[in-house]
């Protein structure tokens, strides 16, 4: 079972659930922000039909404009003729955190973001092949805050189905292109519709593949999407187990194994600490060393 105690706030670097909430509607606003997502995602781009988009912005406006109230935000396009609009609402509102900027093909379209949002982190949200062919040079741009899969409009451009195995070599291309870069983990695309075993199974993917937050389209997910992309229980007794004992052996590395191990344990326990998980209380099970695929 998952404990928080006290809640936390999560930075958008090590953000695990990535609540999308269309704009068009502002009363799913405050419900969002009081939901357990580490980030309010208020999307005016694809959730909104062309004849809403100038409505939506202004609700997300006002919204970003009342004192305590902020959020991030999913853009429109680069070149679409919603983009630079967008950019001119949002670039005196106080309340904006972030920016999701969708169909990303190329480091440029960051670039001419960051320009009209000076200082705003932007997640480049890749949705087609040309835009995984240019993933490093993408990530590798200054102003790239961290990598998203459009899961949705990527299977749309390319016809691939859903499977994992048939999005393994998309999903390791944004992994190796955000750890190559130096940026954090991954944001993968979201699991429609999907709750219980379904969506666990489908962040469980996420983890697999090294990706390390997760785009949600309910509040109900959010809860989910957050236990399967924290160190698990068995992983945090593992890790305390394991530092305890390397203390009490001298604090020395005694074989190659020592070394990966204790950088392993040491993340396992900070993002812990990140999340605000704690061990229950007397809680004394033992496991095996996890294998190293989170937050690294």
């Amino acid at each position: 079972m998952t404990i928080t105690t006290p809640p936390v706030t999560v930075g958008p670097e090590l953000a695990r659930s990535w609540l999308l909430v269309n704009a068009s509607h502002p009363d799913r606003f405050a419900p969002a922000a009081a939901s357990a997502a580490d980030v309010v995602l208020l999307d005016i781009e694809d959730a909104v039909a062309p004849e809403g988009k100038a409505q939506a912005r202004d609700n997300v406006v006002e919204w970003l404009s009342t004192p305590g109230n902020e959020a991030w935000v999913r853009l429109n396009g680069f070149g679409t003729e919603w983009w630079e609009q967008d950019l001119r609402a949002l670039a005196q509102t106080p309340g904006l955190r972030g920016v999701m900027l969708a169909m990303v093909e190329s480091p440029e379209h960051v670039h001419r973001t960051a320009q009209m949002l000076p200082g705003i982190k932007i997640v480049a949200l890749v949705e087609t092949a040309r835009g995984v062919q240019n993933l490093p040079a993408i990530a590798d741009s200054r102003h790239t805050f961290r990598l998203g899969l459009g899961l949705g409009d990527y299977r749309r451009d390319t016809g691939f189905d859903d499977d994992p195995l048939t999005l393994a070599y998309t999903r390791s291309q944004f992994t190796i292109a955000s750890k190559a870069a130096g940026l954090p983990g991954p944001i993968d695309g979201p699991a429609v519709g999907a709750l219980g075993v379904k969506l666990a199974d489908s962040a469980g993917v996420t983890v697999q593949f090294g990706m390390t937050g997760k785009i949600c389209l309910m509040p109900e997910q959010t809860l989910t999407v957050n236990e399967i992309l924290s160190p698990s229980l068995a992983d945090r007794s593992w890790a305390v187990e394991f530092l305890a004992e390397f203390e009490a052996a001298g604090g020395q590395i005694r074989n190659g194994s020592d070394l990966p191990r204790l950088a392993r344990a040491r993340k396992v326990l900070s993002l812990s600490q990140s999340y605000g998980l704690s061990l229950p209380e007397g809680y004394d099970l033992h496991f095996e060393a996890p294998s190293d695929t989170y937050h690294c």
